[in-house]
């Protein structure tokens, strides 16, 4: 019998947790292991078809809070060995649910750092539910030391109770410019041999796209051909077009939307720019030094997501965006080319697949004859 796991997310569309996912379902031995997720949103997301193609299922519900919900899908879709939840303070519900459904393993996975809602009844929520994931999980996993501090509490850090899981890509999908494609995107985009700064992620508060047309502002006035990329989809996307426009920055700058091809976004670009509020790790981020590319990025970007290629340069929000296009300008021509020094990184840093999927498999207490019970535990 294959091992089977669910794991329960937000929904699967194209953003950095999701994308881990979607590395690690792609290259496991499916014969052996079963992913199957739970979806809090009505509408197909990005991944879903993709899914359903490797074997997996999507099983939606739209109650997060109902833990007989959870607990119905794993009688019915199961027996799971493994339930792994993604989504934030609410993993304490998830697990708490798979407990009483019986399910051995009950992995709780850290991926952010931050909530904006600063009211008492969001302080008496996090309270509680940490309490709950702390007390029915099995494994807490956490992207970087301030997600695991952020989603566990810091008593947590200082105890050694939570295993850093790092977010793992498939880095070589990166190293070598596709320059037959690279060529044909910017002839449609009409970049020509214009400079071209760039960003991937969903268009949120998070990812602070704003200071982005600021940047751009300022960048223009030294460099006025400049281009900036923006790669990706979401419900303020609108919103940063129009601003554009009323900026008058339409010329240079070009929205793509979601794409497929993320090594020929990246390649594309002469610089990468991430001046995200907040972050767990940032999955981009490695596939952008996986790329070369230099990176300017924001004070919110965790150090573990640096792979100390010198690839790096970290600035705070308040420098202002003239200070951003400074240091853009200085680091444009600084691609790393040496592809046996990135994957040396990789590999140093643990972020490579075949690493990530033997951890997880090790998390998971995988064995060809499935998940076995290693905890001496008072709940079952």
């Amino acid at each position: 019998m294959p091992l089977k796991v669910l794991h329960v997310v937000g929904a699967m569309n194209r953003a950095g947790t999701e994308t881990m996912l979607m590395n690690i379902y792609r290259n496991i031995d499916r014969r052996k292991i079963q992913f199957d997720f739970i979806s809090y949103s009505s509408q197909d997301a990005h991944y879903d078809q993709e899914i359903k193609s490797l074997g997996g299922r999507v099983i939606k519900l739209s109650k997060t809070w109902s833990i007989k919900g959870i607990y119905d899908v794993i009688k019915q879709y199961g027996p799971y060995d493994v339930v792994h939840s993604h989504t934030l303070f609410h993993c304490g519900i998830a697990n708490l649910a798979a407990l009483f459904a019986g399910v051995k393993v009950r992995v709780a996975h850290a991926h952010t750092t931050l909530d904006k809602n600063n009211s008492y009844s969001r302080k008496m929520y996090i309270k509680s539910m940490r309490l709950m994931i702390n007390t029915f999980s099995t494994d807490l996993l956490a992207c970087s030391n301030k997600a695991g501090g952020y989603l566990y509490g810091e008593n947590r850090l200082v105890k050694l109770k939570y295993s850093y899981f790092p977010n793992t890509i498939d880095y070589s999908t990166f190293l070598q410019e596709p320059k037959i494609e690279i060529t044909k995107f910017k002839m449609e985009e009409g970049l020509g041999n214009s400079l071209v700064i760039g960003h991937i992620g969903r268009f949120i508060e998070a990812k602070n796209h704003t200071f982005l047309l600021k940047i751009m502002k300022s960048v223009i006035k030294r460099e006025p051909t400049i281009k900036l990329l923006l790669v990706g989809d979401g419900d303020l996307r609108e919103r940063l077009e129009n601003e554009a426009k009323e900026q008058g920055l339409q010329e240079n700058i070009r929205f793509v939307g979601i794409r497929n091809d993320i090594s020929t976004m990246l390649h594309s670009m002469d610089v990468f720019i991430f001046p995200s509020l907040y972050e767990g790790l940032g999955l981009v981020l490695l596939e952008a030094q996986a790329s070369g590319l230099p990176c300017v990025v924001s004070e919110a970007i965790q150090p573990e997501a640096d792979l100390k290629l010198g690839l790096v340069s970290k600035l705070s929000l308040v420098d202002g965006p003239d200070v951003w296009a400074q240091r853009i300008l200085e680091v444009a021509n600084k691609k790393e080319t040496n592809t046996n020094k990135i994957i040396e990184a990789f590999e140093k840093n643990g972020y490579s697949l075949t690493r990530g999927i033997t951890s997880l498999m090790n998390i998971y207490n995988y064995s060809d004859g499935g998940a076995h019970e290693k905890y001496n535990n008072r709940f079952l």
